[in-house]
C-alpha cells in the first residue's frame, strides 16, 4: 500500500472513540452526522476495499429514514462529496475531518482540522493498538481525547493528552 504513518506532520486534534456498545456500523452513521451538521467534510479510511464497499453500502441504508452523501472510488466525483470512503492514502475530496476505522492508520492528520480513530472494544488486538497510536500522538505532541461509549451508548470523555 506504501502507507506512511497518519501520525507524521504537524499537531491535530485527535479523538479516540472507543466502542464498547455499538458495532462501528452503527457509530459510523452517527459521528459523520455530527461532522456534516458541523458543514465539515470527511473522509473515511479502512483496512481494504472490500470493507470499503461495505461502508459505502451502509450509509446508504443505515436507517429507514436516513441515509449519508458519500461516495467512493468508482462512484462519484470526489470533489464534490461531503463523505469519501477508501482504503487508500487520499483526500480526494478535500475533507475536514479524517476517519480512521479499523485501524488504517496511513493518513498524515496535518491536513485535517480533525481526526477521529474508531475502535472495537471487543477486539483485544485493535485495543492494543490504539493504545499504542495513542502513545505515538501524545509523544509526537498532538492534542488527543479518548472517548468511550457508555451502556445507553453515549459518548464519555475519559482522558485528554493535556492530563495524560
Amino acid at each position: 500500500m506504501g502507507a506512511q504513518p497518519w501520525y507524521d506532520g504537524a499537531m491535530a486534534r485527535i479523538d479516540f472513540y472507543h466502542l464498547q456498545k455499538w458495532p462501528l456500523e452503527r457509530a459510523l452513521p452517527e459521528l459523520l452526522e455530527r461532522v456534516l451538521a458541523a458543514g465539515m467534510k470527511a473522509v473515511v479510511t479502512t483496512g481494504s476495499p472490500e470493507r470499503a464497499k461495505d461502508l459505502d453500502s451502509l450509509l446508504w441504508m443505515y436507517t429507514d429514514e436516513s441515509w449519508l452523501p458519500h461516495a467512493s472510488a468508482g462512484n462519484g466525483a470526489p470533489e464534490d462529496q461531503p463523505v469519501w470512503i477508501t482504503d487508500a492514502a487520499e483526500n480526494p475530496n478535500g475533507a475536514d475531518v479524517l476517519v480512521v476505522t479499523e485501524g488504517a492508520d496511513f493518513l498524515d492528520p496535518s491536513g485535517f482540522s480533525r481526526c477521529l480513530d474508531i475502535f472495537d472494544g471487543a477486539v483485544a488486538d485493535d485495543v492494543e493498538a490504539a493504545r499504542r497510536r495513542w502513545a505515538k500522538l501524545r509523544d509526537a505532541g498532538h492534542d488527543l481525547s479518548y472517548w468511550q461509549q457508555d451502556s445507553s451508548g453515549r459518548w464519555t470523555q475519559k482522558a485528554n493528552s493535556a492530563k495524560t
